[in-house]
Order: structure tokens, then C-alpha cells, then sequence
């Protein structure tokens, strides 16, 4: 089991949105690569009512030791009150692009 490296999931509203934030994740070093999938579909409760809205999902691979800082980098910037930030733990994989992901999201 690989216990250094996470896939951190957001989404956002619009695919710019979603253009910039990972740029700005990348250009931080906060994460080695980021897929944007979309438009999906995102049925969810909010403010007492079912909302069921089109969202550009992000695929965000980092090291495990850089997800707070990620979390509030993306909640800073983030046009959601409370936008989704999870972190998936990978398993395993390709070593050479494990160390990859470890060499660029170091400061």
C-alpha cells in the first residue's frame, strides 16, 4: 500500500473555473497533475432544496503531506461556501510516476 500519495477530488461551476484552479494548484506545487472531467452531473441537497446541476470535476494528484495546504488553497479560491475536497488513497502504481508526483509537488 502506498501511504505518500492521495487523488484529491473538487468540483466547480464552469470549465474556466475549473481551468484556473488547476493552474493555480499546479503552478503552487501542489499538485504534480490535474484532470478536469466534465460537464458531470451533480444531484445534492443545499439549502433545504435538491439541486441538480452541471460540474467540472478535478482529478488531483499530490502527496499525502501536501493535502491541508491543497484544502485551504482550494477553499480560498473557491466560489463554493463549502466546496467538496476530498482525499482518495492511492494503493499503489507505477513507482517512476509516484516519484514523479512526490519530485513536483515539493516547494
Amino acid at each position: 500500500m502506498d501511504d505518500n500519495h492521495v487523488v484529491v477530488i473538487t468540483t466547480t461551476d464552469s470549465e474556466d473555473a475549473a481551468g484556473t484552479l488547476a493552474k493555480a494548484v499546479v503552478e503552487a506545487r501542489l499538485a504534480a497533475c490535474v484532470q478536469i472531467s466534465g460537464p458531470v452531473r451533480s444531484v445534492y441537497r443545499w439549502d433545504g432544496e435538491v439541486a441538480d446541476d452541471r460540474e467540472w470535476q478535478l482529478w488531483i494528484k499530490t502527496a499525502y503531506d501536501r493535502v491541508d495546504e491543497l484544502t485551504e488553497f482550494i477553499r480560498a479560491r473557491h466560489t463554493y461556501d463549502v466546496p467538496e475536497v476530498l482525499a482518495l488513497p492511492v494503493l499503489g502504481g507505477n513507482p517512476d510516476y509516484l516519484a514523479w508526483v512526490t519530485e513536483q509537488t515539493r516547494p
